[in-house]
């Protein structure tokens, strides 16, 4: 699902007429490119397994979990691995664990990840409910996997350093001030959050 291109773009146009510092950081970063995350189970426990990995430390566990279980992207099959098996592949005791909590909660039916809240932080409550998946995570999720334009994740290092560069802040804000400087912006705070990782990988330019 996640966000569209045109979608994006008009809601980072919205933004702008909201905020100046928006529309002059626009015009000097552009555009970001949509960012889409395939939407249910195999999406989360991606973000499980790649928690505190680099990237491709992530890919290759994946590849050994996926063989470990005889397919990973099936609940029933992560279920029926063993611990031990689980941990072959790469995954901490801890992840194997989180891994396991979320595939019974979706075999179980406890997680319906075509039937979330409609309301965003409700939302997100139910996410965190499961073992490993932390605000941050439910939040990214929503965004591009749900295309949730609004979501703001406001604990994310990255958009509190942008943000604060984006509108001439003299200090990083906390999460308590960004989440308060953002109420002028909805419905398009998740479309700020994009941007503000834009802008910043623009800021340091090809790396």
């Amino acid at each position: 699902m996640g966000i569209s291109a045109e979608r994006l773009r008009a809601s980072i146009d919205a933004l702008a007429s909201i905020e100046p510092a928006f529309a002059a950081a626009l015009a000097h970063a552009g555009y970001p490119d949509p960012r889409i995350s395939e939407r249910g189970y195999v999406t989360l426990l991606r973000a499980i397994v790649g928690q505190q990995v680099s990237i491709k430390a992530a890919a290759s566990i994946w590849a050994k979990l996926d063989a470990a279980t005889g397919g990973c992207a099936d609940p029933a099959k992560v279920a029926a691995t063993s611990d031990e098996a689980l941990r072959g592949a790469g995954l901490s005791r801890q992840k194997a664990a989180y891994a396991r909590c979320l595939a019974e909660e979706v075999l179980t039916g406890r997680l319906d990840l075509d039937a979330l809240p409609a309301d965003d932080d409700e939302a997100v409550a139910r996410l965190v409910r499961i073992n490993g998946i932390g605000r941050w995570t439910a939040e990214i999720y929503l965004l591009f996997a749900e295309g949730r334009i609004d979501v703001w994740p406001a604990g994310d290092l990255a958009v509190q350093i942008e943000i604060g560069r984006i509108l001439g802040l003299e200090e990083r804000p906390t999460e308590k001030r960004i989440r308060a400087l953002a109420e002028a912006w909805r419905p398009y705070r998740g479309a700020a959050a994009v941007f503000a990782w834009h802008h910043r990988r623009f800021a340091r330019g090809p790396t």
